[in-house]
């Protein structure tokens, strides 16, 4: 008999849509509509990753520490929840929930107790809701930071060029963004479009990923033009409780578009305080729980 216990993936069905889920860090693995198509990124030589979950930080702290009560841990860059074995909560034919708890390895980087659920669902037609939620199990305040980080093929629609997407957000951005230097975030700058319409190309990523903080939307559409400017292709992408946003690629033509919905992000340049005090954080209380998730729902193909 295979022990459940180490059963390595899931997939999880429903009309229009399949989704498998890993083990190693709770990630998304493949993402397939009613046609068969997938639609994530399938970790490539150009990055080895697909939709990792970024926990306890959303990108970088100085010198990768974490300073608390006098002592510093090393944290390296999205947290380690990406690289750990979560276990399996529940594994049906339309939802899968698998767990991490705090334990002596995680203590050494992280002095913090915590337990972190992540819930995959898909129902018809063709949509995939993921879920994190965050206990404090502890009796001091939990600081924390929450992302996602899925990787969708880019071009959407094979055949056509990438300068040919869009990213169409619900509501006008007018903030600002802020630039990513050696991992930690640059002064603000402005946005490098106007309204609701972000053209895609991949020089957009030349200096890394377009970070926005406090977006206005909660949803988007990424979506493929055809040669009349009319949509052939589109993904529809929402979030609740995270209230940046990432988005993300390789400026040397690798084939997938980052969009990463954050509660949360990089420690400022020149910012080297307390882990309690860094800009951005959840503080959960203790017993509290937080939950915060991501939709999307994929063309039919």
């Amino acid at each position: 008999m295979t022990d459940a216990h180490h059963i390595e993936a899931h997939r999880i069905e429903a009309e229009g849509i399949s989704a498998t889920i890993s083990t190693e860090g709770a990630e998304l693995v493949g993402l397939r509509n009613g046609a068969d198509e997938e639609f994530l990124w399938q970790a490539g030589p150009e990055w080895p990753r697909h939709a990792p979950v970024l926990f306890p930080i959303v990108g970088r702290l100085a010198g990768d520490r974490l300073h608390h009560e006098g002592q510093d841990y090393r944290l390296t860059q999205h947290g380690f929840a990406r690289d750990r074995r979560f276990e399996w909560v529940e594994r049906s034919p339309a939802r899968a929930v698998l767990r991490l708890e705090d334990d002596a390895a995680t203590r050494t980087l992280y002095p913090f107790p915590f337990r972190l659920e992540m819930t995959y669902t898909v129902e018809a037609p063709g949509t995939l809701t993921v879920s994190a939620t965050i206990a404090n199990p502890g009796e001091a305040v939990l600081p924390f930071s929450i992302g996602a980080h899925p990787a969708f093929r880019w071009p959407l629609e094979p055949g056509t060029p990438k300068t040919r997407h869009r990213i169409v957000f619900e509501r006008p951005e007018r903030g600002s963004r802020r630039p990513v230097v050696e991992g930690l975030l640059g002064d603000p700058a402005p946005l490098p479009f106007e309204g609701r319409v972000l053209p895609l190309d991949p020089a957009l990523f030349a200096d890394d990923a377009l970070v926005m903080p406090a977006l206005a939307s909660r949803s988007l559409r990424y979506e493929a033009l055809g040669e009349d400017g009319e949509s052939v292709a589109a993904l529809d992408f929402a979030f609740e409780g995270y209230g940046d946003l990432g988005v993300w690629s390789k400026p040397t033509g690798a084939d997938f578009l980052c969009i990463e919905p954050w509660r949360g992000m990089a420690s400022p340049r020149g910012w080297d305080g307390p882990f309690t005090e860094k800009p951005g954080l959840v503080h959960l209380a203790p017993g509290a729980s937080a939950a915060f998730l991501w939709r999307v729902r994929l063309p039919a193909g």
